[in-house]
């Protein structure tokens, strides 16, 4: 059987035609025999086809020889907790994150949390899945189910695999993490520096709301003094508010919207996994990821000097002239989780961060964290005494950034060596960290092709210079889209 819902990073898939419980069940047994595992975390996301898919994942996880941990509902940033609190040897979230509604996928750690990408085991694992006998598999989700669920039924939440027979194979339990992973989330902050706060926090109808929920009670046990005004709390399969994406514009409106009504200090709108969230300041503007890193970067060295921040290449002027002013040491990596997780360790980093709003923590097992960037910047909120307009005002001023422009072209790399042939004899550096980045003086751009389609990511910074930062990225747009 051809599997064709492996990707570079994870899996997703269409549901039906490239993602359902057979080929769930395969990727759980391959996992197990792939890794050897003997203890695996699983969980899901609020998707109707989340649950079933995670059932069937764990039938074939225990076929492989797993004793399966079932956390529930969950965001991934839970599965990479309890990985590594749990001291299992993997760990799978099940989750198609901010993906169209007729999508599914997955997510997979090792030991540690480790990443499982395609240069370490995922196209493996693909490979022993494609193996197994179609009658084989069918047999043993059979011996899982008392009856098979048609497509109507697994699309509303309804699968084959039954809780009863799992647990009655002794290898399959289920249980919480959420209070440990609460204890920990609050760890990266001094408690004792919050002042009074209004925060706006947008679920999206995702898994956010009841992590989120978890945390607000322990804070309330704690008496800090923060009130959440909560926006599309409730987690819903449906969805009925959209797609949880805040980087794109057009879903950004509710946070903004309910900030403004509300006179609050901060809104937080998470994806729905909430492995991002995306801020917004009190005046309801939207704050650019990349002015979020180098936030982050200072509140880590002002607590752990001479550390080493890992940045993506995509626009770093700013955060190299933070971390370098703090006293600490710029390193820049290759975009992607796999690349960022890798390098942090290699560095032991205390941080790395990317303009996509990926945020990543060495004491969180290297791992990328969508509720540990909002507590943070709500305590420099609170410590600086300055609302998150001014945090960031000053900054983006003196680096002003173009944020992320994509294209859709007929052909990428033409329009590549287009920018190329143009630009590169004049540039004073030259950086291939990742696509191509060239430096000129007071500017500079980076140009990445996309890995999965015929898209460009253009990118433009400069020195203080937001006219300039304008004309270079209209002019580049230009011959790009030729």
């Amino acid at each position: 059987m051809q599997i064709s819902c492996f990707k570079a990073y994870d899996i997703r898939g269409k549901l039906l035609t490239q993602l359902d419980e057979n080929v769930a069940y395969r990727i759980g047994r391959a996992y197990a025999e792939y890794l050897n595992a003997n203890d695996v975390v699983v969980g899901g996301d609020v998707r109707h086809t989340s649950a079933p898919l995670k059932l069937a994942l764990s039938a074939g996880l225990v076929d492989g020889g797993a004793n399966v941990i079932d956390l529930g509902m969950t965001g991934t940033e839970e599965i990479y907790f309890a990985t590594k609190h749990l001291g299992v040897d993997g760990g799978i979230e099940v989750t198609a994150s901010h993906n169209p509604i007729d999508y599914n996928g997955m997510k997979l750690v090792k030991s540690e949390s480790r990443p499982i990408s395609g240069d370490t085991g995922l196209f493996a694992i693909k490979d022993i899945a494609e193996q197994y006998d179609q009658d084989t598999v069918e047999s043993r989700l059979s011996f899982f189910s008392d009856k098979r669920s048609s497509d109507e039924a697994f699309l509303k939440g309804e699968g084959s695999v039954s809780t009863d027979k799992l647990t009655a194979s002794g290898k399959y339990s289920q249980r919480s993490c959420l209070p440990a992973y609460v204890e920990h989330m609050l760890s990266y902050v001094d408690l004792t520096n919050f002042k009074p706060l209004k925060l706006v926090v947008n679920a999206g109808n995702g898994a956010a709301g009841k992590a989120l929920d978890s945390i607000e009670q322990a804070l309330k046990s704690l008496k800090v003094p923060i009130e959440f005004i909560k926006v599309h709390h409730q987690p819903d399969g449906d969805f009925p508010n959209g797609i949880p994406n805040p980087l794109l514009p057009e879903s950004r409106a509710d946070t903004a919207n309910a900030v403004i009504a509300h006179q609050a200090d901060m809104g937080i709108a998470w994806d729905g996994d909430f492995d991002r969230c995306f801020l917004f300041d009190e005046t309801g503007e939207f704050v650019e990821g990349y002015y979020i890193v180098g936030l982050l970067a200072k509140a880590f060295l002002d607590k752990n000097a001479s550390s080493k921040i890992i940045y993506d290449p995509r626009v770093y002027w700013n955060t190299e002239d933070i971390v370098k002013t703090a006293g600490g040491t710029p390193i820049k990596s290759k975009t992607g989780h796999a690349f960022i997780k890798e390098r942090m360790r290699k560095e032991d980093a205390v941080y790395g961060g990317e303009m996509s709003a990926h945020h990543y923590f060495r004491d969180f097992a290297y791992c990328d964290s969508g509720m540990i960037p909002w507590l943070l910047v709500a305590e420099l909120i609170c410590t600086s005494a300055q609302p998150l307009s001014e945090l960031v005002k000053q900054r983006i001023a003196a680096f002003p950034s173009s944020g992320e422009i994509n294209s859709l072209l007929e052909d990428a790399d033409a329009a590549l060596n287009r920018v190329i042939a143009k630009y590169q004899p004049m540039a004073e550096v030259i950086d291939d960290t990742d696509g191509v980045g060239l430096e000129f003086g007071n500017w500079r751009f980076n140009l990445r092709k996309s890995n999965t389609e015929p898209v460009i990511r253009l990118n433009v910074e400069s020195s203080g210079d937001i006219a300039l930062m304008e004309e270079k990225t209209a002019e580049l747009l230009a011959l790009i889209r030729a």
